[in-house]
């Protein structure tokens, strides 16, 4: 299988923030974010893997600035790193003030993708070759990032083990 460089992942998108995406501090709802963040991510690994693909994780979603409706957002994400089957999507939000032009990070994400093959079963995806420096660093720290994973995939699977099901309100 061929490996493929970042930039052959990458997703771009920008939109402006209406009354009914804000939260009641008038900034963009955080929900909203979170979801257009997944749905980019899931083009980014799709374009990457040319495969079907599930979101294993969102590892981290950091909101650094606020996004008010004077700003356009901007979505980037593109592929920083693989594994056998899985993805780590990085997603970059970039808020600009469309009266100054003035441009800020506003929040990061990353996030672990899955790729199936036509049984719904792993299948493997293309390796990554980082080109900008961006995509360097992001590539470097890639394995420390999917080690911290898998640990915290076993902590919450064995929390998850004293986890009731039954319903409480009965």
């Amino acid at each position: 299988m061929e490996a493929k460089t970042c930039n052959e992942s990458r997703v771009v998108r920008t939109s402006r923030i209406f009354p009914n995406d804000v939260n009641n501090h008038n900034t963009l709802f955080g929900g909203k974010l979170m979801s257009d963040v997944d749905m980019l991510a899931s083009i980014t690994a799709t374009r990457h893997s040319r495969k079907e693909c599930v979101t294993a994780s969102t590892d981290s979603v950091d909101f650094l600035s606020p996004i008010t409706q004077q700003d356009s957002v901007c979505f980037e994400s593109f592929v920083t790193w693989t594994g056998t089957s899985s993805m780590e999507v990085f997603v970059k939000i970039i808020a600009e003030n469309l009266l100054t032009g003035d441009r800020k990070i506003a929040a990061t994400a990353f996030l672990t993708f899955v790729a199936l093959d036509d049984n719904g079963k792993p299948s493997a995806v293309p390796r990554i070759i980082p080109e900008t420096e961006e995509e360097k660093k992001l590539f470097e720290t890639g394995k420390q990032r999917a080690e911290e994973r898998k640990k915290h995939r076993k902590n919450s699977k064995e929390l998850a083990s004293y986890f009731t099901t039954s319903k409480p309100w009965e």
